[in-house]
């Protein structure tokens, strides 16, 4: 499967660097295609948010790659682009 690049540089990953993040995550074969959130923060945890279902909870990762993997699985596919913690407060 192939996936988008998120990341406009290595620099600027904030999973890499404890940042807090915002990414949206789609899985395509829905239509209308389905969206989730994926949110990080400076302790590296990442939370997966469903924007449809008022923001509910549906997973808590303690790393960004097991989030990421976890919406791999489920044939979720990146949006291209992150929002940095100081874009979304």
């Amino acid at each position: 499967m192939q996936t988008t690049n998120t990341i406009p540089s290595p620099a600027l990953d904030p999973a890499k660097n404890n940042g807090n993040f915002l990414e949206v995550w789609v899985d395509p074969m829905q239509s209308p295609p389905y969206l989730l959130m994926l949110l990080g923060d400076e302790s590296g945890c990442c939370q997966i948010l469903d924007p449809a279902e008022q923001y509910k909870l549906i997973k808590r990762c303690d790393s960004y790659d097991r989030a990421q993997l976890w919406l791999l699985e489920d044939e979720y596919e990146p949006l291209e682009g992150r929002l940095s913690g100081a874009e979304i407060s």
